[in-house]
């Protein structure tokens, strides 16, 4: 038996902005709030089902040192520059890792600047 991701953490200053970003870009609802102002967000199914949810640990201060995780989103609805638009409406802002522009890809920064990516190729919606 081999193990599969059923959660993603990232820790955040403000769970409640991100909330709305995360789940405006991934279709995604509130499944649990925490005393301490942390979330947890996923799919309507809930937990456990074939995506991760995303759990926003609430912090003060962001943990020193550049992150090395970061999440891909492909569109499932319209082609790239589309999702790009809507992205950046919803708050997302371009960053800068030192693309060259060659790249399928383009690099984002969520409402806190943590880095995403958003991917060329369209998947079929689950």
């Amino acid at each position: 038996m081999a193990c599969r991701i059923s959660e993603l953490v990232l820790g955040c200053r403000d769970p409640e902005v991100l909330a709305r970003f995360w789940c405006e870009v991934l279709d995604f609802v509130v499944l649990d709030r925490e005393e301490d102002g942390s979330m947890e967000i996923g799919p309507r199914e809930g937990f456990g089902g074939a995506q991760p949810t995303i759990f926003l640990s609430r912090r003060d201060e962001p943990e020193p040192g550049k992150s090395r995780l970061h999440i891909d989103v492909n569109a499932t609805d319209r082609d790239q520059d589309a999702e790009l638009e809507r992205l950046l409406k919803l708050g997302a802002r371009p960053a800068d890792i030192g693309q060259t522009g060659e790249e399928q890809w383009h690099v984002l920064a969520d409402p806190e600047g943590n880095e995403f990516c958003l991917l060329k190729a369209r998947l079929n919606p689950l």
